[in-house]
């Protein structure tokens, strides 16, 4: 009897717990079951008012399921791994597609090269030597057409080209302007106020003109290589500068390899004064005493030396 019933408190007791255990699962099932409750927002309750209510629509639960511990597995998504030649490959891809750009769009390419400064040169004659139109602007290199340019124009003292993005290239010149007008042997050039002879450009009224039956002497070199050699020296450009004031109306100056400058005076002879800048003033006085000399005694020279005015000569002629 007493066993009976031990027996029966027993089972009473489990069927107590498997009923709680039971109930405590139901409730935790409810609970997760349940819908979570929306925040609304200020933004999703102006969407919400507008948006027209959905027959039919399915609501989303989440549901947690008793899972054993032995049945969760862990997984990872793999990571993509890059080696050094990929990443090699992309900017070698990445490298010829600029560099493939840069030398084929138009936006990069030249039009034609902006001269400031010239007033001899024509814009064209410039960009006709510079050659920049259609060129890449990374493939132009300032030096280069800078020394192009004072290679084919003696005329130009100083050149600065800029290059910039994304396709402009600017010329900067400054020209020699021309002095004397030197004649010899039917055709003239002009030469500037440093000695250096360039092609003409018409004709300029305020020239010094000289008429030159003899080539002149050397020049003395330079020193910079883009430089042109002087076709006379600038110290003789001073001397025709100084004589340029008294010469005869009309009258063009001479040039003698063995007398240098002078000119032919209409009262029938011939003058020369050497080719030295210097006491120009003395010369030509020291030249009309002898004029007034000689004329006060009827002498009648065919050339006068006035080179060293210390020691002038006249000749009569032969």
């Amino acid at each position: 009897m007493s066993e009976k019933q031990d027996f029966t408190r027993a089972e009473q007791v489990r069927l107590r717990r498997e009923q709680e255990s039971t109930k405590r699962m139901e409730r935790i099932v409810k609970q997760v079951t349940r819908p979570a409750p929306a925040v609304k927002t200020r933004a999703r309750q102006n969407a919400a008012s507008k948006r027209k209510p959905v027959q039919n629509a399915r609501r989303r639960y989440q549901i947690v399921m008793p899972v054993a511990r032995d049945e969760i597995r862990s997984f990872s998504i793999p990571r993509p791994r890059f080696g050094m030649r990929a990443v090699s490959l992309t900017l070698v891809t990445i490298l010829g597609t600029l560099l493939y750009l840069v030398y084929n769009l138009s936006y990069f390419r030249v039009v034609q090269a902006q001269i400031t400064g010239n007033q001899i040169l024509s814009s064209e004659e410039l960009n006709a030597v510079v050659n920049v139109s259609g060129q890449p602007i990374f493939t132009l290199r300032p030096e280069d057409l800078e020394t192009r340019l004072r290679l084919n124009y003696p005329e130009l003292v100083f050149v600065d080209v800029t290059v910039s993005l994304p396709n402009l290239v600017s010329v900067k010149v400054v020209e020699r302007h021309p002095v004397v007008r030197w004649e010899q042997a039917g055709v003239y050039t002009w030469i500037s106020e440093d000695g250096v002879a360039f092609r003409p450009r018409g004709e300029i009224a305020e020239l010094i003109s000289v008429a030159a039956v003899s080539a002149p002497n050397g020049a003395a070199s330079v020193s910079d290589p883009l430089n042109p050699v002087p076709f006379i020296s600038p110290e003789w450009v001073l001397a025709l500068k100084g004589l340029a004031g008294h010469v005869p109306p009309g009258m063009s100056i001479l040039y003698d390899a063995k007398y240098g400058f002078g000119w032919n005076d209409p009262r029938g002879w011939s003058v020369y004064f050497g080719t030295s800048a210097n006491d120009v003033e003395l010369k030509m006085r020291v030249y009309e005493s002898m004029v007034n000399s000689l004329t006060q005694r009827g002498i009648r020279p065919a050339l006068i030396n006035v080179t060293y005015p210390t020691a002038p000569y006249y000749r009569m002629s032969q």
